[in-house]
C-alpha cells in the first residue's frame, strides 16, 4: 500500500511540476502583450479591448494554474516564525492539519462554486461585454476550478508525504525530495 501511495504522490508532483513549468512560459507571453499594448497606446495612440482582456486572461491563467506548482515548491505564504524551527515530524503534523482544515475546505468550495461559474459561462456562451472584447469567457473561468483541483491534488500529495514522515516509512525522504 505504501508503494502505491508513494507512486500517487510522485504522479501528482510530476503533474503539477509539468503544468507549472509549461504555464511559466505565459509570463513571456504576458510581457509581450503588455509591451504591444504600451506601444500601441502611447506611440500610436490606439487601444483595444481585446488586448486589455488578453492581458488579464493570460495573468489569470498564469496565477491560477500555477497554484499547485507553487504549493509543491512551498511557495505559498505561511507564517514561518515557529514552523522553520520545528522538526520533520512536527512539520508533518502541521501540514496535515493545514491541509485537512484549511486547504481542502476552502479549495473544495472554490472548486464547486468555480465549476458552477465556469459551467454557466459555457452554457450561456458568455463573451466579453466590451465591443471588440474576447469571446469564450468560459475558458478563463474554467481555470478557477481547474486550479483548485490541482491545489487539492497537491494537498493529497503533501498528506501522503506527511504520513510517511510521521510513520517513518522509507519513502519519506525520497517523497519530499521529488
Amino acid at each position: 500500500m505504501a508503494k502505491i501511495l508513494f507512486r500517487i504522490s510522485q504522479s501528482i508532483d510530476k503533474l503539477n511540476r509539468f503544468i507549472g513549468e509549461k504555464i511559466a512560459w505565459l509570463s513571456l507571453a504576458l510581457v509581450l502583450v503588455f509591451c504591444y499594448d504600451v506601444f500601441m497606446r502611447y506611440f500610436l495612440d490606439s487601444s483595444s479591448a481585446s488586448t486589455f482582456e488578453l492581458e488579464w486572461h493570460i495573468f489569470s491563467f498564469l496565477f491560477l494554474l500555477s497554484a499547485g506548482y507553487t504549493f509543491l515548491n512551498d511557495g505559498h505564504v505561511r507564517v514561518d516564525v515557529f514552523y522553520d524551527r520545528l522538526g520533520a515530524q512536527s512539520k508533518a503534523y502541521i501540514n496535515i492539519l493545514g491541509v485537512l482544515f484549511f486547504l481542502f475546505p476552502f479549495a473544495g468550495i472554490l472548486l464547486w462554486q468555480g465549476g458552477i461559474f465556469a459551467y454557466n459561462a459555457f452554457v450561456w456562451g458568455e463573451v466579453s461585454g466590451d465591443p471588440g472584447g474576447l469571446p469564450f469567457r468560459f475558458l478563463v473561468k474554467s481555470a478557477i476550478p481547474l486550479s483548485m483541483l490541482l491545489l487539492i491534488l497537491q494537498g493529497i500529495s503533501l498528506l501522503i508525504q506527511s504520513f510517511f514522515v510521521i510513520l517513518k516509512f522509507p519513502y519519506a525522504e525520497s517523497a519530499s525530495a521529488t
